[in-house]
């Protein structure tokens, strides 16, 4: 009975006790969201090319963060500095596709995953060596500031993140569903030995898709970056990306969105509600326990397609 009350009863009666300061958790926690959002974004780019988790996802970010800040710290104006290291992502793609992936067409998919992690360490021991090892500040001119609205707090920072998430994820949808790149991507997912075989140009494919992920770990850099200082544990977000995906299934966009959102609000709200009786701090491990749940009941995510198999 006494568990009950910890685990059920007395949550839910702070919660019905607080209705606005509830609001406020579960605003946090979408705003929260869309921050993993934007990296699990880049994961499902390269999956649904490829049909491998890109381990390197996170160094990619990383890398974009800390080009913009060194960059920026040499005396280049933000819209200039934004926009090379948008080509330097962009190359760095290109250089990805030439010099890992096209070696590899055809390979297990084990094998390109492990090509992933070694592009991993290669990335961050780049940008160690380019940029230094040093936590340093973002400022993109972004806004950071807490107001009030009818009684909630709110941040601008956190609201405008949300606005370029829901921008990115129209921008993509878009992208896949409407043009023939977006196609032709969709069928190498499926085979690349029957997409090559109907004249679909893999190695242009992938190119595309790489450069795109590297555009999208640009913008999540960017938002981290601003929002904790750039530094070499803002690699270790992409295993954050890791329950969001498993929610909202590998190859699906809008998936990374709504998984992003349902992890930053469970956190929050479990952080909350649910950390008093555990000793506090479960908002490190808590997403992993929730897909670690949901992976027992519908293992493709909510917007990943079911795998049927003759035995």
């Amino acid at each position: 009975m006494d568990l009950w009350n910890v685990l059920f009863v007395a949550p839910f009666a702070d919660m019905i006790g607080s209705p606005r300061f509830l609001l406020e958790v579960i605003i946090g926690g979408l705003l929260t969201g869309v921050m993993y959002s934007l990296v699990a974004l880049g994961f499902v780019l390269i999956f649904k090319a490829s049909g491998v988790f890109n381990f390197a996802q996170g160094a990619m970010v990383l890398f974009a963060a800390l080009t913009l800040v060194g960059l920026l710290e040499h005396g280049v104006q933000v819209l200039f500095a934004l926009a090379a290291t948008g080509i330097i992502m962009v190359l760095l793609a290109i250089a990805i596709e030439r010099l890992i992936l096209s070696p590899l067409v055809n390979q297990e998919g084990i094998i390109l995953f492990m090509a992933t992690i070694g592009l991993d360490f290669v990335l961050r021991g780049a940008g160690q060596i380019a940029w230094g090892s040093n936590v340093k500040p973002l400022d993109v001119g972004i806004p950071d500031k807490p107001f009030e609205v009818a009684g909630i707090l709110l941040n601008s920072f956190d609201l405008f993140a949300a606005a370029i998430a829901a921008v990115l994820v129209t921008v993509l949808a878009v992208f896949f569903q409407k043009t023939g790149v977006g196609r032709a991507l969709r069928a190498v997912a499926d085979d690349h030995q029957a997409a090559l075989s109907v004249g679909i140009p893999l190695r242009t494919i992938w190119a595309i898709v790489w450069s795109v992920a590297g555009i999208v770990g640009l913008v999540a850099g960017i938002m981290w970056g601003a929002k904790s200082g750039v530094q070499f544990s803002l690699s270790l977000i992409a295993l954050k990306a890791l329950p969001v995906l498993i929610l909202g299934g590998f190859t699906s966009v809008p998936g990374a969105i709504i998984g992003g959102l349902i992890i930053g609000v469970g956190e929050k709200i479990a952080e909350i509600y649910w950390a008093p009786p555990f000793g506090g701090a479960i908002e490190n491990w808590f997403a992993y326990m929730l897909a670690l749940v949901f992976l027992l009941f519908r293992p493709q995510g909510l917007f990943g397609e079911r795998i049927i198999e003759r035995v």
